[in-house]
């Protein structure tokens, strides 16, 4: 908890001086714990308090800490944290919000927007007394410094003593400081070695279905602080749900409206998406809520998500995130004819997508827990507005976390969409000694939606209207129908010769057949199938055409549940 009231760290000379570069090695051991997590920050969206304009306890002297439960992601990436202290007659109040810097707020220009604290200055001719402050670090406006008493400022009674104390203690402090900073990031890195060394050679985990996981209602290990604070919101965000765009077995989902603050009274909106799971389904909005609050998830072919919701009111858990309208890929597919490239954008990012959740590291190198999604099917993969695939529903998502016990993941069982599924989930015979089975299931049904996608594509001569995989079985099939046609008869949907006559999609199809093989080992990565596309970007003989062709006029949706 932070203390609240005046830390001055010049009220008992070297003990002080002690406090502050013990704070500093502190700082510095943790930026070389996660280098890769600070860095990542940089392009993602601020966090900040968010509430409306509310009565405070703050004085306006020292330092307060905001009476807001409310973190939020600010809608865009230059914005920053806005605090902002009134005082009229006896009513005094502070108001938090996300800002762009680049315009005038209450007719003022924010100027200290770099800071990493939140200092307040009084500003004048505002009918009040009146404080602003901004900051760039995640919820730096929850703890506000007004100017006379903020630490380390600058002070005519500063004792020259104390001062003194500091320069003569500087050099020798600083050294132990890089001293201990180089000890900690030896060991870190000696510690990842080691790890990762145990875990290529240590035995195999049982893995299997995450039942024991969905159905606890202790909570679980969260990766990301900041998500944690968003899903544990003590006050309602105020959403406005407008029609129903999705509907299936454990939730409906809705495009909804989210009220943004506004400096000139005037009622904003966001639109997102909001996905509503019934009081009975609340280990499938867990689960979901879980892999979606790891903030490792985050990419750009993976939905963004914004927070959680518990509606005790209505008995009903809400999960909000991005919306977007162009719906999922299966309805875009049946409305649309498409040319090379748009098929290129699609599959490569769908691979990029896929191999993101598989790998058991981030970007720039930090490791993560892997993740499998369990269900890819077109309905569950939405369209972005720049024509690239984005990964939703991680209702039946699984993270492959080595230090579950076998027993929490025991139990594995037909997961997954029959239509969809692979031969060893059909047939129940996962191998459960090797983690990369349940990727290899995942990347099954990555080529059965590779198919879709290519099956809709004017290079490949005559385009046939838009047909699931294995459509000559009806139209929801079972799983013992889908034993027939996967397991007995080693079928897959058709790849004509007309289709190769184009090197992309002669390319495409070979990564396909690799992908469905019936040997989940001889099957290619996700990140293969990622680096495959990369490779084709070029291979454009017959299609010039960078535009899809509608077919039919496209309604707005957001995506089809299971």
């Amino acid at each position: 908890m932070k203390k609240r009231g005046v830390y001055s760290p010049f009220l008992n000379g070297a003990t002080s001086v002690f406090r502050f570069w013990y704070g500093t090695i502190l700082f510095g051991s943790i930026l070389l714990d996660q280098p890769e997590a600070s860095l990542s920050m940089i392009k993602i969206k601020k966090l900040c308090k968010f509430c409306d304009t509310q009565v405070t306890n703050c004085s306006g002297t020292g330092s307060c800490k905001v009476e807001c439960d409310i973190t939020a992601i600010c809608p865009h990436a230059n914005e920053v944290c806005v605090s902002i202290w009134r005082k009229k007659d006896n009513n005094v109040t502070l108001e938090t919000l996300c800002y762009n810097p680049a315009h005038k707020l209450y007719g003022l220009v924010l100027e200290d927007y770099n800071n990493s604290k939140c200092e307040m200055k009084e500003k004048k001719g505002m009918g009040s007394e009146f404080f602003i402050c901004s900051c760039s670090e995640d919820e730096c406006n929850e703890h506000v410094f007004f100017t006379s008493s903020f630490p380390f400022g600058p002070s005519d009674s500063l004792d020259s003593q104390v001062v003194s104390v500091i320069l003569v203690s500087l050099v020798p402090l600083l050294v132990l400081a890089v001293l201990v900073i180089t000890s900690f990031y030896f060991y870190r890195v000696y510690r990842q070695h080691h790890a990762t060394s145990k875990r290529k050679k240590g035995p195999p985990v049982d893995f299997s279905d995450a039942h024991a996981i969905m159905m606890d209602d202790e909570g679980s290990d969260i990766s990301s602080t900041h998500a944690n604070n968003l899903n544990h919101n003590t006050e309602l965000l105020p959403i406005e749900l407008d029609v129903q765009v999705g509907k299936g077995r454990f939730a409906e989902v809705y495009r909804a409206k989210l009220k943004q603050g506004s400096s000139a009274g005037e009622q904003a909106f966001e639109t997102v998406a909001v996905k509503i799971f019934p009081d009975e389904e609340y280990a499938s909005w867990k689960n979901e809520k879980d892999i979606f609050s790891d903030a490792d998830l985050r990419h750009e072919n993976v939905l963004h998500f914004l927070t959680a919701e518990e509606r005790k009111v209505q008995k009903q858990y809400w999960l909000i995130t991005a919306y977007h309208p162009r719906g999922n890929l299966q309805e875009y597919l049946t409305r649309h004819i498409i040319s090379w490239q748009d098929l290129w954008l699609l599959g490569g990012s769908l691979a990029r997508g896929v191999a993101h959740l598989h790998s058991d590291h981030t970007p720039c190198g930090r490791y993560k827990v892997p993740i499998v999604h369990r269900d890819i099917k077109s309905s569950n993969i939405l369209v972005n507005s720049d024509l690239t695939c984005c990964l939703c529903d991680f209702g039946l998502g699984l993270r492959l976390d080595n230090s579950l016990s076998v027993d929490e993941l025991a139990n594995s069982g037909q997961v997954g969409t029959a239509r969809y599924m692979a031969p060893e989930v059909l047939e129940s015979r996962i191998n459960l000694e090797n983690i990369e089975s349940f990727k290899q299931t995942d990347v099954y049904s990555m080529a059965l939606v590779l198919w879709e996608i290519t099956s809709r594509c004017s290079a490949v001569g005559e385009v046939k209207e838009y047909e699931p995989p294995f459509g000559k079985v009806r139209e929801h099939p079972c799983v013992e129908s889908m034993k027939d046609s996967v397991l007995r008869d080693r079928g897959r949907p058709e790849i004509p010769n007309s289709w190769i006559n184009h090197p992309g999609i002669q390319m495409v199809c070979a990564t396909i057949d690799e992908c469905w093989d019936h040997d989940p080992e001889a099957r290619l990565t996700a990140q293969c199938v990622a680096e495959r596309f990369s490779d084709m970007e070029h291979l454009d003989k017959l299609s010039g055409r960078s535009d899809s062709e509608e077919k039919i006029p496209e309604e707005i949706s957001v995506v089809d549940e299971k």
